[in-house]
Order: structure tokens, then sequence, then C-alpha cells
């Protein structure tokens, strides 16, 4: 086990682990912790469960388990002993000493069911002790199936709801009222005879159930008997979050008590989901599995949400940090080289051929564009915001000659307050400086302002439609510009626009593609 995920998963029953399985395929973190008790580990087989049907119980979870693990999901024999809250979510504690911690919670530990005090009747349970007549009607076909009466009236609904699957349905009074006058010629109209007397025990014998014994000591002979089981949810760490359970009735009667929740396993503790048999006590596999797979699906839209938030608040910090000194200095701190060291292909496009002169270079980083003028026969003005950058920058000077180095001032200087001198160089470029909108105005005409008369004014930057491809880019598009719109800033009294154009080039995604990105390239000239 890892020590945080995104969800842990209580119970790895059918809902458990379908709940997983779709957090899972979400590519969330999943951890499923299984106590290994299902409730139908008596049973022979699932019934009702489409594509299923007939496999036997720990099949299907032997199937379960491994597509939620084929998925990256986690799943762990074991017990959750304790459930509680922390500022990142919830503490999960398996088996008395590991633990995790969980952003949201899926409980789904089924229930218990509290069969009547019968001897010999928890025995048979789940093999010829029965309760569900779609679970176990169809195997139970044309047999002598004896209802026992602990529930009153719906002892007698479930006499006839049996009568659908044998003619031979007799209904076991027990401690119950005899039927009213309606309910005994309907049962006498179906041929379910009413059998009075306290039943005092189940009778088997060479594992096959023969009948019931009857406080007289009348022996009824039976194939299988129907019980009402009480069925209580399992719901011991649900109550300590403050999840309280309710009673569940049927036609007037408590037939159980289960936790809670809304049609999507949403519970009143933020963060805590429950599906299956824990909300659902009447639920079948199948229906369980389906709860399951709601519950995650939501438990993902609601960790979505929170991580929206998230981003949206980190992504605001990092616009209000972005342009700091202190920001930029800790991003060429972080490793030995921002950049790849090779100048900007459009700089080289646009200079290649033109007479040296008087060059500024603003957001020169870590020199490769300043080198690469002063290479050429440039007088360069570097400047950048950090003390890193410039440090780089000048050790690559250094390295490409004392008459090269000699070429370039480098200045430190925070772009969006300082002022370049006017009329004072014959190129300024800016590559791939992104700025809010209006910071970006007020820098881009003070560099403007800095060409001289016939010189050349270059701005790159990252095209919008880069955002709609796999390129690594800053998800900002406020800050994104095309150079039709910083060629409509420039006044045309000043300048002459020689190129505004999104311009093509083939480069490597993240991923390893070859994706073609579009510069923003607009080249004007001073009048």
């Amino acid at each position: 086990m890892d020590d945080r995920y995104d969800v842990v998963v209580v119970g790895g029953g059918a809902a458990g682990l379908a709940g997983a399985l779709a957090l899972a395929r979400a590519r969330r973190s999943v951890l499923v912790v299984d106590a290994g008790e299902p409730r139908n580990a008596p049973a022979a087989a699932v019934h009702n469960y489409l594509g299923r049907e007939g496999t036997p119980p720990g099949e299907l979870m032997a199937v379960g388990r491994a597509e939620v693990t084929a998925y990256g999901g986690q799943v762990v024999a074991g017990r959750v002993d304790a459930v509680s809250r922390d500022d990142s979510g919830f503490v999960v504690t398996v088996d008395g000493g590991r633990v995790v911690r969980a952003r949201r919670l899926l409980v789904t530990t089924g229930l218990v069911d509290e069969l009547p005090e019968v001897p010999g009747l928890t025995e048979r349970w789940g093999r010829d002790v029965l309760h569900c007549p779609y679970c176990h009607g169809w195997e139970a076909r044309d047999q002598r199936i004896g209802v026992l009466a602990t529930t009153g009236p719906l002892a007698v609904h479930a006499a006839k709801l049996w009568r659908q699957w044998s003619p031979h349905v007799r209904l076991l009074l027990h401690d119950a009222p005899a039927p009213g006058r309606q309910e005994a010629e309907e049962l006498a109209a179906r041929g379910v005879a009413v059998v009075p007397g306290r039943v005092v025990a189940v009778e088997s014998a060479g594992d096959r159930l023969t009948g019931v014994r009857l406080a007289d000591g009348e022996l009824v002979e039976l194939d299988a008997v129907v019980v009402a089981a009480r069925m209580t949810a399992r719901s011991a760490l649900l109550e300590s979050l403050g999840l309280e359970p309710v009673d569940v009735e049927h036609a007037g009667q408590v037939i159980g008590r289960r936790i809670p929740a809304d049609a999507n396993g949403a519970t009143d503790v933020p963060g805590v989901w429950v599906a299956g048999n824990v909300t659902d006590v009447t639920g079948q596999v199948i229906r369980a599995a389906g709860a399951g797979l709601t519950a995650g699906a939501m438990i993902n839209m609601d960790l979505v949400e929170e991580d929206t938030r998230d981003a949206v608040a980190e992504h605001r910090r990092q616009r209000e940090t972005m342009f700091t000194e202190a920001a930029w200095e800790e991003r060429y701190r972080s490793k030995p080289a921002v950049w790849s060291g090779r100048p900007n292909p459009q700089l080289v496009t646009e200079v290649t051929g033109l007479a040296p002169g008087r060059a500024l270079d603003v957001g020169s980083g870590e020199g490769a564009d300043a080198v690469w003028l002063a290479e050429r026969g440039w007088q360069v003005h570097a400047v950048d915001i950090s003390s890193v950058a410039l440090q780089r920058a000048a050790g690559q000077a250094r390295a490409a000659g004392a008459e090269v180095a000699g070429r370039i001032e480098w200045t430190q200087a925070d772009l969006t307050a300082w002022s370049p001198p006017s009329d004072a160089y014959d190129l300024v470029s800016a590559q791939f400086m992104h700025l809010p909108p209006q910071p970006r105005r007020e820098v881009f005409g003070r560099l403007a302002d800095a060409v001289a008369s016939g010189g050349l004014l270059l701005i790159v930057g990252h095209h919008p439609r880069d955002l709609r491809s796999t390129a690594h880019r800053m998800h900002y598009p406020e800050m994104m510009y095309t150079a039709e719109q910083i060629a409509a800033e420039l006044d045309p009294a000043c300048f002459e626009v020689l190129t505004a154009q999104a311009r093509p080039r083939t480069v490597t995604d993240p991923d390893g593609r070859d994706i073609t990105v579009h510069d923003a390239v607009l080249v004007a000239r001073r009048r």
C-alpha cells in the first residue's frame, strides 16, 4: 500500500469493486480494503447478473479484483479499524497499524442478515434456508417450500410470491396470527396451506434440509425454508464519522436498517459515499454493482471539481508571482539549464545577413541570442530580471571568446519597470515575452521607442493557436498574442510593418511526437 490515495474503498464486494473499477479507469489512485466477509458467501451462485448468470460469488469477485488491478487500482485483504478526518481528507487505519490517507471514502461494507432464533436455521442459510425468490426461486422450483411467518402480513405476501415457483408452498405461522378472511381465501385459492404452531427446529439429514419440527412434535416435511432476515447495515465505521442508520420499512414493518444517502451514494458527511447493501438493504448483486459504478463516477466528478478549484487557485498564484524577480531566480536555480543554448530560430531567420549594429535583447535569459548576435559583430545590450540567468549568460559569452564577451553589456532589470533609452538601437529583439495585456502594451511601447531610425523591431511570441496543440505552453490565453495584434498597436506614422504572420515550425512535444507550432512574428522598421 501507498500512503495517499484519491479514494479508499472499504469493502471488496460487487459495489466496492465496481466503484473502484470506475475510479481506476478514471486514472484515480484507489485502494480497496476487503475484510473477506461477503454476505453471499454461503450461496452457490450469483443470479440475475446479466452476462454472469450462475457465476459462483468467489469467482465473480476474483474477476472483479483482477479488473481493478489491471487499471492500476490496489486491492488488499484487511480490515479497516478506524477512520477519522484530517486537513487533507481522511485517515484510514488498516489492521490496527497501517495508516493511509484518502481524499474521499467509498464505504461498501454491506449488511448482516439477522435470522430468527430457530435452531438449525443458521446452519442451512444460503443453501436451503432462503430469503429471496429472485435469487433462489428457480433452483427451488417445484420443491416443498415452507415460508416462516416472522413478519406478519409480509409472510402472506412472501407465500403468494413463492407460489410462482412451486405449487407446494406452506405458510408456517410460527408466532404470527392466523391470516385474515381475505388473506386466507387468497392463500387457499393458490393452494398454499397454512400450518399453525410454533417452529422449534429446522431439521436436516445428510447435508440436506428435511423439514421443520413444530412444538407439538410434528415434522413438516420440506425441501426449503424461506425466512425474512432482518437486514442491518454494517455501519460502525460510518457511525464513527457521524452518520446514523435509519429504519427500513416495508408494508408498515421494519425489515432492516441502512445508512441514508442520495441517489448517487453521497451521504450527509462531505467526502463520504456509500453503495450496495449498506445503504440499499434489498439490492441484489447487480444493483450493488450499478450503485458502486454510480458512486465511483460521482466521486470522480467531485474530485474533478476540487482539482479545478485547486488549479484555479494555483493558476492565480502563479500569475501573481510569475513576473517577480524571486520567481525567475527560483526557476533558474531549479535546474542547470532552462533553455536549449541555441539562438531563437526567428531571430536567426530575420537577422542573418543584416549589417551588425547596436542591439537590445530583452528577456535575454541564459544568453544564447546575445552571444549569437555578438559573434556576428553586433554590440549587444542584454537585459533580464534574473541574476542567475545573467551569470550563466556571461559564462557562455566568455566561453565564446574575449572578443564576443566584450561586445555584450549585461543588465539586470525588471522590464515592466525599466525603460531603455529612446532611438538607441538598430535592432530591438523580444523573444517569447508574455505578459498580461496592459503591461505587455506598456513594455512593447517602450521597446518600440528604443528603436533608432531605420532600425528593426522584432517581436516573437507563442501564437494562441498553440494552446490547441500538445506543445508545452503556459495556459494563460490572455497573455498570448498574434503578430497582427502587436502590429495594430504600433503607430503607422513611425513604423512600417514588414512581417506580421504566424510562422510554422516543427517541434517535438513532451510525449515525443513531432508537431507543428506557430510563432507570432512581427518585424517592423522605424521610419
